[in-house]
């Protein structure tokens, strides 16, 4: 029990910079270039190097050549040493930037109806411009999409406007969606010739995007038949579409090459505006808690690329 209390104080005694002489006598291929890398004398990277391997009891190098040459088990201790100090900087990193005022990380929450393109490329661009900020992104729809920002599980929504007040919420505007009602090409209401009526388009399945939430009880937002099958994945909406299962509205960035290729057809929808309902597209954010530098930089990279769309 002493004996494994004592070989546990000297591993807590590790330190990083025995970590990095380590690591940079391994790049540098000698402990002498290890010295001038790192500003030091040979025989103080000698001494670091020794003092680990008594602290660890594992012979990291083996001396009996010209160079130092790393033992099996160096190679193997080699890589958690490298993570521990890539993993110190890492939180050293987040921490000058957090004390800058950039957020830890970032939460947002994007409507189902948004250019998913547009977001892959905004998020790309995140990676590289705040590398030691997480990204979290959800997708909703409706109502759904606004909950997340009201319960500051989300500090961002890129969401569509909906015929509901938000008095917590800021709002930026940033675009605007098409939204067709389109069929499968086959479908009945494909068929029909000029301006279909309501009371035609209420014979059919319409394919419905549900709200996950109840923001939006008792309200059937662009709801025009009494036949509905309601779904929460956009995607499946498409398929079921595809597959002629009902009819439905879809924004045009998904469907312009079903359309280009004849295989759905747009509706010409009573009281539906020519070239479809534009949905308008906002980022929003609680009053309270309005986003960081990061948060920010988002909102403005949607922005550009949803009008280089």
């Amino acid at each position: 029990m002493g004996k494994e209390r004592g070989k546990s104080t000297m591993l807590d005694g590790v330190s990083l910079d025995q970590l990095r002489t380590f690591i940079a006598a391994v790049d540098e291929g000698s402990f002498s270039a290890a010295a001038r890398k790192l500003n030091r004398v040979q025989s103080a990277v000698s001494g670091w190097v020794n003092s680990l391997e008594e602290q660890i009891g594992v012979l990291l190098f083996d001396r009996s050549g010209r160079y130092p040459k790393l033992t099996p088990e160096g190679v193997l201790l080699l890589t958690d040493a490298r993570n521990i100090v890539a993993g110190v900087d890492t939180l050293k990193a987040r921490a000058r930037l957090m004390a800058s005022g950039l957020e830890p990380e970032l939460s947002v929450v994007v409507d189902v109806f948004f250019p998913t393109a547009v977001i892959a490329a905004v998020a790309r661009d995140f990676a590289m411009q705040f590398p030691h900020t997480p990204l979290r992104l959800y997708v909703e729809g409706l109502g759904a999409a606004y909950q997340p920002v009201l319960d500051e599980r989300c500090s961002i929504g890129i969401v569509a406007s909906l015929p509901i007040d938000f008095p917590t919420l800021s709002t930026r505007i940033l675009g605007e969606v098409a939204l067709l009602m389109v069929a499968l090409h086959s479908h009945p209401l494909a068929t029909i010739s000029g301006t279909i009526p309501k009371a035609e388009l209420a014979k059919h399945t319409q394919l419905v995007v549900t709200d996950r939430s109840e923001l939006m009880a008792g309200q059937d937002y662009g709801v025009m038949s009494p036949h509905t099958w309601r779904l929460a994945d956009l995607s499946a909406k498409h398929a079921f579409i595809l597959n002629g299962v009902g009819w439905g509205g879809m924004p045009l960035h998904m469907v312009e090459h079903d359309l280009a290729a004849g295989i759905l057809q747009v509706l010409d929808v009573e009281s539906m505006p020519h070239g479809g309902k534009k949905l308008t597209m906002q980022a929003v954010y609680p009053q309270a808690a309005p986003p960081g530098p990061a948060g920010r930089w988002f909102i403005d990279q949607v922005d550009f690329y949803l009008h280089q769309a």
